[in-house]
């Protein structure tokens, strides 16, 4: 009993996540302008204990914006340029004979910090990206047979350009399952990039950014997420838009049992950050496009008639029904004091 008061005493309330995650925003906000909704979609997988693959164009800010969520927490962070000639051992680290001890030492790799950005993550050979399957699924890297495990919060940014194709190796689809979410910035408005030129013009605002949140309160907040309530018709709600994607015609492959977790947890992770201790059929919705449109293999036919996998996955959405009712009524038990015990 002792032991289950201190851990309660340990986890966030929802406001606490949502004041938490307001810090955040507005400090990576002094750097980006405009993206506040992806910003979110950021401080989303931060609180899932997820990983986002930042895909777009050059010059729109993946990387900035990586660094910028890296400086606004203090916590250990690394970054890796993806380049043809990378080896495992450059990312895991390596074990070399100290003459002067006259032992065996492990010097650790890059991905033994809290965040690690891998820049131009598709110029990596497969055998480099492979290296990163055992850190991001399961928070350890095994290195001549013994288990290492790596520091908690842990969160890879990786960027990748969909234009450039020459010299780079695509993501296998074993990758990609293991980002929470594949996010696209954008090119930003006539009034935000007005905004960026004044804000650059005399000063570099992530040189200015001062930490605003550390490794327990990001823990405190993850664990105060897997708390939320969940309704059963809300869970349902997802639950069949995931199976939807196993039958779909034109979706050859559809979203693994990983991805029905992971859509789990941004679900409860968007429901904090907006205050509230329950997760709404809107927040699944919400989610739904960037959490899973990246698991999806279409099939040979549907990618000649030049469907994308977001389209057909909001074709589901859309001839998918939401437990509006259900979910309105699990509002108002909460607010009066009812819900889970």
């Amino acid at each position: 009993m002792e032991w289950e008061e201190k851990k309660a005493s340990q986890i966030y309330t929802s406001l606490q996540v949502q004041e938490l995650a307001a810090r955040l925003r507005r400090n990576v906000a002094r750097v980006i302008v405009g993206k506040e909704a992806v910003i979110d979609l950021l401080l989303v997988a931060l609180l899932s204990d997820g990983h986002v693959l930042l895909e777009d164009v050059p010059g729109v800010g993946k990387t900035l914006l990586a660094k910028a969520l890296a400086r606004s927490l203090d916590l250990s962070f690394q970054r890796i340029q993806g380049t043809p000639d990378l080896l495992p051992g450059d990312l895991t680290g390596v074990t070399y004979f100290d003459q002067r001890s006259s032992t065996f030492v492990f010097r650790p790799g890059p991905l033994f910090s809290h965040v690690v950005l891998v820049d131009e993550i598709n110029r990596a050979t497969p055998r480099a990206q492979a290296a990163l399957l055992e850190a991001m699924a399961e928070r350890q890297i095994t290195i001549e047979r013994e288990i290492r495990l790596l520091p908690r919060p842990y969160l890879v940014l990786a960027t990748q350009n969909p234009v450039e194709l020459e010299g780079t190796f695509p993501l296998p689809e074993a990758q990609l399952d293991r980002f929470l979410m594949r996010l696209p910035l954008g090119y930003p408005s006539e009034e935000a990039e007005l905004a960026l030129l004044q804000r650059f013009r005399e000063a570099e605002p992530l040189e200015e950014l001062e930490p605003v949140a550390d490794a327990e309160a990001i823990l405190r907040a993850q664990r105060a997420v897997r708390r939320l309530y969940w309704q059963p018709d809300v869970e349902r709600y997802l639950l069949t838009l995931v199976r939807a994607t196993r039958h779909h015609p034109a979706i050859n492959l559809g979203v693994s049992p990983r991805g029905t977790l992971a859509l789990q947890r941004a679900s409860a992770a968007y429901a904090a950050i907006c205050g509230r201790d329950y997760v709404l059929p809107d927040d699944v919705k919400y989610l739904a496009p960037v959490v899973l449109a990246h698991r999806l293999i279409l099939t040979t036919r549907a990618r000649l008639q030049r469907q994308g996998a977001e389209q057909v996955l909001q074709e589901i959405l859309a001839s998918t029904a939401v437990p509006v009712e259900a979910s309105g009524s699990a509002a108002r038990s909460r607010s009066s004091g009812g819900g889970r015990p």
